[in-house]
């Protein structure tokens, strides 16, 4: 039986073999006081999630005793899905449960090893308003075709057609066109059908929003009616059977590593560090070095949170990152911020002379102005990871067909390698995908979170704004590519366009990742000469 972590320490290893010094040999790559480093990290990783997760658990349950309301209860599978070795099995079998996992990984089921996770938009978007399942009923009109019928007579829903034909009905207000085809639509889509019938409940969802002008205020938060415990482990089912979040965490922290081979102390600035599910992996690194760990400096960044304490899920956060720092002797310090990335100061930042400067920006695109802020900064690495997406048009008919092309990937990943009737699936659908697609539809202005851009147009963004692109190492592509042949659907695919590492399905780019670093005697021509003075590490000349 699992040990409870609650009970315990987060990233529990005997802190006696972890120690660096014990390490003969460590390099860079970092050897596991278990003889695997994979292992050790996915241990790492499980066992910080798992506390995370009954952390969340427990404090929600206060608040609904406070009510005097019933907890709602969670799936029964999770508790047999995050299962974290007692450190007995661990130390007669570190391979046998990571062999576990990867079976039921297989069996679609939850709870594969992982190098590391980074859930940087888990709270970023927020459906609007609860289904009005009664709101649409069946429209029998034949103006427009909905449906063909394919051989075992089953009706096969032309959904693509429909939504254009819906998208432009509301783009020019045509109110009776549009709740017509809404209609339809409602009809043939569920969230409980395949995958293309699940994409097509969200789009409308976000074209009814859309037509009706029912847009809540923006939050980060999940719907009131989910449990923060249950996005949590829906996020777990993401990554055990999609690369993309495994990959980017493995080619930051890896570059991470190699550039702090030397150095005293590590500053990492996380943009949307959401659980901070990256860093236990980079924690054990560090702790192997030869020679002894560095200093580890982390500031969180992530949007604020409703309430009294804006910061509270940042705060927490960092008290599970240093408990896992204190297990492994890496000393450490974490400072939270709760704002809007465009709104943050270089001098909150708290950034020291002589320390190793990183920022990591993982798959949310960073707008001008935050690219601005970074080259303000100097780091010795910018690590950039983009949702290559092409749908930050002005234009909404443009911005809906590509949108609608990058999701119809995203829950075609879920169809392909989950079984329809998991409820983290239901819930990774409703509380990310869907409102992911909500939001690029539905929302305007400032509140629509959700602007990605083709990988090219950054690379010309990053260098106008004074960035020069490092080369990729071999070694971390390499490994990347082993990790996606051993561990994913043959479906998903590495390639390398100059200096950018591509992730992709069926062929269609979704991620891209790449290095970069602020090219000296190069600034912006927005920054001040009162700025230069108040930042003289920085070395800004005209």
């Amino acid at each position: 039986m699992a040990e409870n972590p609650v009970n315990g320490s987060n990233c529990r290893v005997d802190p006696g073999s972890a120690k660096s010094n014990n390490h003969p040999g460590s390099n860079s790559e970092g050897n596991c006081p278990y003889g695997n480093e994979n292992a050790y990290c996915s241990y790492a990783v499980l066992n910080y999630i798992n506390d995370d997760c009954l952390a969340l658990q427990a404090a929600e349950k206060a608040f609904y005793d406070v009510l005097t309301q019933k907890y709602p209860s969670s799936p029964p599978h999770f508790h047999h899905n995050l299962q974290v070795p007692n450190k007995s099995t661990w130390n007669n079998d570190p391979h046998g449960y990571f062999d576990s996992l990867e079976e039921r990984r297989k069996n679609k089921h939850l709870a594969m090893a992982v190098e590391g996770l980074s859930e940087e938009h888990m709270f970023d978007e927020n459906s609007q308003q609860q289904e009005d399942n009664g709101g649409l009923k069946r429209n029998n009109s034949k103006r427009i075709p909905a449906k063909k019928q394919v051989g075992n007579g089953k009706e096969m829903v032309d959904f693509g057609s429909l939504l254009t034909q819906c998208a432009q009905a509301v783009a020019v207000y045509d109110q009776r066109a549009a709740t017509e085809l809404l209609g339809k639509i409602r009809y043939y889509s569920s969230p409980y059908g395949d995958g293309t019938e699940r994409l097509a409940h969200y789009v409308a969802k976000g074209l009814e929003i859309r037509l009706n002008g029912t847009r809540a205020p923006f939050t980060q938060i999940p719907s009131n009616t989910t449990l923060a415990a249950d996005v949590l482990k829906s996020h777990i089912l993401y990554v055990s059977v999609c690369p993309f979040g495994r990959i980017s965490n493995l080619f930051s922290n890896r570059n991470i590593a190699k550039l702090a081979e030397k150095a005293t102390t590590v500053h990492v600035i996380d943009f949307a560090i959401a659980y901070g599910f990256q860093w236990p992996c980079l924690i054990h690194r560090l702790s192997t070095r030869s020679g002894g760990s560095p200093k580890l400096r982390i500031t969180g960044i992530d949007f604020p949170q409703p309430g009294f304490r804006p910061a509270e899920r940042i705060e927490a956060i960092g008290r599970r990152l240093r408990r896992c720092c204190e297990n492994v002797n890496v000393p450490f310090e974490f400072n939270a911020i709760a704002k809007r990335w465009e709104t943050i100061r270089a001098e909150e930042l708290n950034i020291e002379r002589e320390e190793l400067l990183v920022v990591n920006f993982m798959l949310n695109s960073p707008r001008n102005m935050v690219l601005k802020l970074i080259k303000r900064l100097d780091p010795d690495l910018f690590i950039q990871g983009v949702v290559n997406g092409n749908y930050n048009f002005p234009f909404f008919i443009n911005r809906f067909r590509e949108a609608f092309f990058h999701f119809s990937a995203m829950f075609d990943i879920l169809e392909a390698n989950v079984g329809g009737e998991d409820p983290d699936r239901l819930l990774l659908e409703k509380e990310t995908f869907g409102r992911d697609a909500i939001n690029v539809i539905a929302y305007e202005g400032m509140d629509r979170i959700n602007r990605p851009e083709k990988y090219k147009q950054w690379q010309l963004r990053n260098q106008k704004a004074g960035f020069r692109q490092l080369p990729l190492e071999q070694n971390i592509l390499n490994r990347a590519r082993t990790v996606l042949k051993s561990d994913y659907h043959k479906d998903f695919d590495i390639e390398v366009d100059g200096q950018w590492m591509l992730q992709g399905w069926k062929g269609r780019v979704i991620h891209a990742l790449s290095c970069w670093k602020p090219v000296k005697g190069l600034i912006c021509l927005h920054i001040h000469q009162t700025e230069i003075t108040q930042y003289p590490k920085f070395n800004l000349n005209f």
